[in-house]
């Protein structure tokens, strides 16, 4: 998600745009999408003395059906759609007890390039539970890689015991090798900050010993506070690092891209009890619940934190003097310019005018900031900061024998779709049962056609094993009757990397299936 400038609601808002979808074998060919992007007409030119491909006529106005000359072919889109996906079951006894989670699978679509978007999975081996997380970038994918490998460790750690914590601590004084707080589920197409790893290692020991500090007997913190301690303190670390002297340029200029770029976040940590969910910023966490007759409803365990939330936008305007009343949220962005209203780093938006010229001076005579692509500013109207924090909103949800699975997923997913139509489309997914609305004996012809291609679309098997790439290709391929479009779904794949991020955002989607069992047994 860009945080500076969203030119996807701008181009949205547009009656028609027009842009170049693809450029092959030397034919333009563009794409004028009409309205709210779900229509789209295709125009192919030619280069002087070419023949238009069979089917086309150069310089003319075409249906996607009667021009595919530019469309991607059914194994390209699938290609392209599968490539990050990921599927991991959970063993269903970890020495413990019976695990919550059965098996999760994920999956992500860059818009970006790079993909701006994060996600993280692990197990906790000194507590329970298993840690999930969604992290969204803006200004750059470098906050949200660091939040990917750091919080969720940050979040275990918090929960340990005092005893588990000076285990630690032994070891690493000793120089051994320390017990691992996670099993880390990692996919083969993540990224990782490779040379930072050990000082990341070192901050987090640094977190350790704060907790180790404050002295007396401790069983270790709930899932609520832990979520609520590690988001606040990897956010001040963030900060703090970009500001102190480090031991390299390379972890000098890691620092300074983490904190001046930003991330939403959203965790959620699966146990036997329940579901914990802390959020900052607008990822969202639903909960897909199967009625009794079948039928599937959506219970969102998160609040996206953005203009549209009306409780958010009084906790931040009662931060600041009612004279910034009308300017601390401008044009539904924070100080006109942040859609989100919480995230990590985004030190632009936090740290005094003094710090940041303090900070982007001394830097200046050993790092080009052109070269880390980071354009530190100072917001409009930058009064009285910080006017931005990384707290999480924090919920809890007793597990059920009817909830059977959790979506996370970044924004880039929520803007194509609702809560209710994702977790119908996973839970038919996993079901394979389509429950179809009573036929209404008042529609008119044009709306009982327009029913019936739904109908066929959701009765269609799934062309995808994986339910996040399920959501994915739903989230940019359905068309205005709900049926799956193909054409319109190849023709936004299609799109080159300099346009693409103005029709859609990074989407990531994991889903989590619960196991039922497990809460079946809790309630007899």
């Amino acid at each position: 998600m860009s945080g500076f400038v969203c030119n996807r609601v701008l181009h949205r808002a547009s009656r028609c745009t027009l842009s170049v979808c693809s450029s092959a074998s030397s034919q333009v060919i563009l794409i004028y999408f009409l309205g709210n992007t779900r229509s789209f007409k295709c125009v192919q030119w030619l280069p002087s003395g070419a023949r238009p491909a069979s089917g086309a006529l150069g310089g003319r106005s075409l249906s996607t059906r009667q021009n595919m000359v530019f469309q991607l072919s059914q194994i390209q889109v699938n290609s392209i759609l599968q490539a990050q996906e990921q599927t991991v079951s959970i063993p269903g006894f970890d020495g413990r007890g019976l695990s919550a989670v059965r098996k999760f699978e994920s999956n992500q679509l860059a818009a970006n390039t790079p993909n701006e978007d994060r996600h993280s999975a692990a197990t906790c081996l000194q507590t329970e539970g298993t840690l999930f997380g969604v992290f969204d970038g803006h200004g750059g994918w470098a906050c949200a890689q660091a939040v990917s490998e750091r919080l969720l460790s940050y979040v275990a750690v918090a929960m340990m015991s005092r005893r588990s914590l000076e285990e630690l601590e032994r070891c690493a004084d000793q120089g051994r090798s320390l017990p691992p707080a996670l099993r880390w589920y990692k996919h083969r197409g993540d990224v990782h900050y490779r040379k930072s790893a050990s000082f990341y290692q070192e901050r987090l020991r640094g977190f350790w010993q704060e907790l180790l500090g404050h002295g007396g007997e401790r069983d270790g913190m709930s899932p609520a506070e832990a979520m609520d301690r590690a988001f606040k303190q990897l956010d001040a670390d963030i900060s703090l690092e970009a500001q102190v002297p480090l031991s390299s340029d390379l972890l000098t200029s890691t620092a300074i891209q983490v904190a001046f770029t930003g991330c939403t976040a959203c965790v959620a940590l699966v146990d036997s009890e329940g579901i914990h969910v802390g959020n900052a910023g607008d990822c969202r966490a639903v909960l897909g619940v199967r009625g009794d007759d079948g039928s599937w409803s959506a219970l969102t365990l998160s609040r996206d934190h953005n203009s549209q939330n009306p409780s958010e936008l009084r906790r931040l305007r009662a931060r600041h003097p009612p004279s910034e009343r009308d300017t601390v949220v401008s044009e539904d962005r924070l100080l006109g310019v942040l859609m989100p209203l919480r995230a990590f780093g985004d030190v632009s938006f936090k740290w005094s005018r003094e710090l940041q010229s303090s900070v982007v001076q001394s830097l200046e005579a050993g790092v080009d900031l052109d070269s880390l692509d980071m354009y530190p500013y100072t917001p409009p109207n930058y009064w009285t900061p910080p006017y931005l924090d990384a707290a999480p909103e924090l919920f809890y949800h007793k597990l059920r024998p009817q909830d059977r699975f959790l979506i996370l997923g970044s924004d880039g997913l929520w803007d194509e779709m609702g809560s209710e139509r994702a977790v119908r489309l996973v839970g038919e997914h996993l079901t394979g049962i389509h429950l179809q609305a009573p036929v209404s004996d008042k529609l008119r012809l044009g709306e009982m056609q327009e029913l019936l291609l739904e109908r066929r679309a959701r009765a269609a098997r799934p062309l995808d094993p994986n339910a996040a790439t399920h959501l994915i290709r739903h989230a940019l391929g359905t068309g205005d009757s709900g049926e799956l479009c193909q054409e319109r779904l190849a023709a936004m794949l299609a799109l080159p990397d300099e346009l693409a991020r103005m029709y859609r955002d990074d989407i990531t989607a994991t889903v989590v299936y619960l196991n039922s069992d497990l809460a079946q047994t809790q309630h007899c």
